[in-house]
Order: C-alpha cells, then structure tokens, then sequence
C-alpha cells in the first residue's frame, strides 16, 4: 500500500486513539525553537555522579562497586509502600483513590560514559535479564497490580543524570494505558480467537514498509499510529506475555535489537538521540493472559535534526496528536542508518 501523500487519520486499536497524520507540513519553513547542539566529553567515571560506583548518593547511602547492572530503591520514589488515605472531599467530581507501590533505579554500567547503543551485546543482555528479574520481584510483592519498566533517555526527556540508567515502578493500581490496551487485546481475543499485537505484527511483516530491524525472535517497527516522529514499536516474534517469560535466546534477541535500534537513532542526526523506553507487560496478580503480547516503545522527541523537536501542543492538546512525517518515511529513515555506531565508525 502506497503512503497516503495527503492529510488522513490513523487509528490505534490498542488504546482507541487516533492521530492526524499531515505530510504537506514537512514543506513548510521552520523559524520555531533549536535546541543548542551538544559536543559533551564523556568521563568513564565522574566522581561527582551519584549513579558511579562507589559514589555516595544523595540519601547518604553509597554506591557498591558494582561491575555490571545495579538496582536500588529510588531515593526520592513517586510511590511510596504504605500511603495513607487522602482526606475526602466529600462530592464524587472531587474523587480520590489512595496508592501505592515502589520505585527501582537499575544502573545498566558502571560505566558513566555509556549509552544502550554504545554497550556491546553481553552488557545489553545483562541489563535485559534485570528487567526481567525486577518485573519478576516486584509482581510477586502482595498489593502489586502492575510494573512498569522504563528509561528516559537525554536531557530533552527529562533525564536528571546521564549516567546510564532506567527505572521499573510497581504500582498498587494498573495505570491508565496498560487498562486501556488490556481491554483493546481482551475484545480483540473475544472477537477473533487471537492476540492483537500478533495479528498486528502479522499484516506489518507482509507488508514489510514499516520494519525497521528484525531477528529471529524480535521485530522493531514504526507502528502505522505513531504519533513522535521517530517512534518505535518492539514485539517479539512468539507470544510471550512478560519480560520474565521471555527464553534465553528471546532475550538475547532483545538485547541485539535494543543495541540495534539505539545506534540507528544515535547515527540518524549523529547525536546521542533522546527518548522514553517502555515495556508493556501483562498485569501482575498471577492471573493468565492469554491474550496479551509483551511490547517495547520507543517515543522520541527529535523531528528535523539534532536541534529541532517536536512538540505536543495546541491541536494536540486540545484534540488529538498530529504529525507530519508518516510512519512509512521515517521507517525508511531509520533502516538507511548503518549499524556501526557513528562515534567509532
């Protein structure tokens, strides 16, 4: 199917969301923000990171030296174990819930001047294997109905230290999109006796204008719905429901793709690209899933180059998302990149 040229809609059965796509925009002149271009000199080890092995972090606590991955209770958590309830406000437009749940921090290296896409592969499992083992250990926690597993990328996404490192949240409640995407994949069973992120990957491996990378046990995709420019969708090639369901060679396969993806990004603008990543898992409890399919995402915020962005505001805010690169053309982009990092190329 040739890419529509013209304004049109595209629907996102995951979540019932549309997104505006314009493509004539691409044409018009650009006078709105830059951000200033980086040329930082990375440390391997800043005695100033509170992140670095051996370092004390702002709790006063130090920092083991560890040699790999390294996770930890965040210091200053969203969530917190046990939270009393908020006092009422007596009328049901002023509703209140009480929550609860724990906040990880995993340092992916001791390393403070490597990214993702700068690790090679063992490092890369390794982070994916602390995933999985703290999805796993904090599903099992009494009162845990969800874990998020996510990493922000870069200062432009509201990274506070750039020392390698993401984080994995377990929340007493399942938050707003999870909820939404399980209903979307629960109907989506009832209806066609199969999962919806496997029949969806299905149609994009036979229409192939859309993949950006694959192995045998993962596919890395610009979904038809993106709504950021560069916007990644990960599904593995099996249905599996969670990151500690995942095989051996499966996460090898993530780690490969992980690797992959971020050095596409990184040689796009030839810039350490920002991004959020995030892992949707099935819900916690021990409930079975049959149809759910875990998913990565990558949601990156770089339209036109290193210095500019995109911005979610007016009609997106107060309508729907919008975008002007179609999905079909920044697929095409991203496959063009090389897979030798542009800093050692």
């Amino acid at each position: 199917m040739d890419a529509p040229t013209t304004p049109h809609r595209r629907y996102n059965p995951l979540v019932d969301e549309w997104v505006l796509v314009s493509p004539q925009r691409l044409e018009r002149p650009w006078q709105g923000q830059l951000e200033p271009e980086t040329r930082e000199t990375r440390l391997a080890y800043d005695a100033s990171c509170y992140l670095c092995p051996g370092n004390v972090r702002a709790n006063g606590e130090r920092n083991p030296a560890y040699t790999a991955t390294f996770a930890f209770d965040n210091d200053f958590p969203a969530l917190e174990p046990d939270t009393a309830a908020p006092a009422s406000h007596g009328g049901g437009l002023l509703h209140a819930e009480p929550v609860a749940g724990r906040c990880r921090v995993l340092c992916f290296s001791p390393r403070h001047d490597l990214t993702l896409a700068e690790m090679d592969a063992r490092a890369v499992r390794r982070v994916v294997d602390a995933w999985a083992d703290e999805t796993q250990s904090l599903a099992t926690q009494p009162g845990t109905a969800y874990v998020q597993v996510f990493e922000n990328k870069g200062a432009m996404m509201g990274c506070s230290n750039p020392h390698p490192h993401g984080q994995v949240w377990a929340t007493s409640y399942l938050p707003q999109t999870p909820a939404r995407k399980l209903a979307a994949q629960r109907a989506w069973l009832e209806r066609h006796s199969s999962d919806l992120v496997g029949d969806y990957l299905e149609e994009e491996l036979r229409r192939g204008e859309r993949i950006v990378c694959r192995n045998e046990s993962w596919v890395a995709l610009v979904p038809w719905w993106a709504v950021w420019p560069f916007e990644l969708m990960l599904v593995p090639v099996r249905r599996v429901p969670e990151l500690p369901a995942l095989t051996s060679d499966e996460r090898d396969g993530l780690a490969d793709l992980v690797r992959r993806c971020g050095v596409r990004y990184d040689n796009l603008f030839r810039t350490s690209f920002p991004y959020s990543l995030g892992f949707h898992g099935q819900p916690a409890g021990g409930a079975e899933h049959p149809e759910w399919r875990l998913h990565g995402a990558y949601f990156p915020p770089l339209l036109r180059s290193a210095t500019v962005r995109k911005f979610l505001v007016g009609f997106e805010l107060t309508a729907e998302p919008q975008r002007d690169l179609t999905a079909e053309a920044a697929a095409a982009r991203l496959r063009e990149q090389g897979e030798r990092h542009y800093r050692t190329s």
